[in-house]
């Protein structure tokens, strides 16, 4: 159980979007998979053409407004977790920039079209800049567990949510016009845009267990150690070393994401320290 039962997440707007049933990779995913996710929301490249797929059209994009009100309904379904995340996200973020506007966050369904690309679990969660919008498929979590031994579990969720969030923070906040793209390697604007992200996430997970609802009931129970393992665990297994040791080789200098040792390191930073340690175009490469 992350979330307290009795806490009110009913003030969402997570939306549910795509009707198209999408099964990436009929025998499971492989490394490009993850490498969808990896590369293509931010530097708009589309993989989904590398992914064999079970499809069932369907009529519709997008429904209302998901019913996910409590904190108990976040702990039992994985859309209202996400729902349950956005709330929460909402209420730090509006407490630390000043102006914030809130991001729409879409659970897939299948797949739906985005101005970035496709969103399907085969692409993965992403942060599509000009539309402020966040796309997640919570069956990509089974994708996480099942081809790359992640544990997945409901803090790493959270993380990975909190990831995306911070990808807006840095669009609202100017971040992502003043580092563009300049390429790939360990030391290029798109890593360390990603471990800032990272960053953000821990820190927000740090303080978590402080933000009530408007009735004064926290959102969230107090994180523990196997919880906080779970969630450097996701960063581990999406950091570029470990998805490129899969396909028997490991290049620095196309790194997008930075190395898992390197994502678990920014994560925590943010944990522990707070959001005054996550301005990783700050630091010089090797302290990356």
């Amino acid at each position: 159980m992350t979330f307290n039962p009795d806490a009110d997440i009913s003030g969402n707007t997570t939306r549910r979007g795509g009707r198209t049933a999408v099964i990436a990779g009929a025998g499971g995913v492989g490394v490009l998979g993850i490498l969808a996710l990896l590369v293509g929301p931010m530097l708009g490249i589309d993989l989904s053409a590398f992914f064999p797929t079970e499809q069932q059209p369907q009529s519709g994009s997008e429904s209302a407004v998901l019913q996910c009100d409590t904190g108990e309904d976040a702990n039992t379904r994985d859309e209202c977790r996400m729902a349950g995340a956005q709330v929460v996200l909402d209420d730090y973020w509006a407490q630390h920039v000043e102006g914030y506007r809130a991001p729409q966050l879409t659970v897939v369904d299948g797949q739906t079209s985005t101005q970035c690309g496709t969103a399907s679990n085969a692409v993965g969660p992403f942060y599509c800049p000009p539309e402020e919008g966040v796309y997640l498929d919570p069956t990509f979590f089974d994708i996480m567990r099942q081809q790359f031994g992640a544990s997945a579990g409901e803090l790493a969720q959270l993380y990975i949510v909190g990831h995306e969030w911070g990808h807006h923070i840095q669009n609202i906040t100017g971040v992502m016009q003043e580092h563009p793209n300049n390429g790939t390697g360990p030391g290029s604007n798109g890593v360390r845009m990603e471990l800032q992200a990272d960053c953000y996430a821990g820190a927000w997970l740090g303080d978590v267990s402080t933000l009530e609802d408007d009735k004064g009931n926290p959102y969230l129970e107090p994180i523990t150690d196997t919880q906080l393992k779970d969630a450097l665990n996701a960063a581990l297994v999406v950091g570029d070393d470990h998805i490129q040791q899969q396909s028997g080789f490991v290049n620095p200098e196309s790194f997008t994401h930075g190395s898992s040792e390197q994502r678990q390191y920014w994560f925590a930073n943010g944990y522990k320290n707070g959001l005054g340690v996550c301005d990783t175009f700050a630091v010089a490469e090797n302290e990356l």
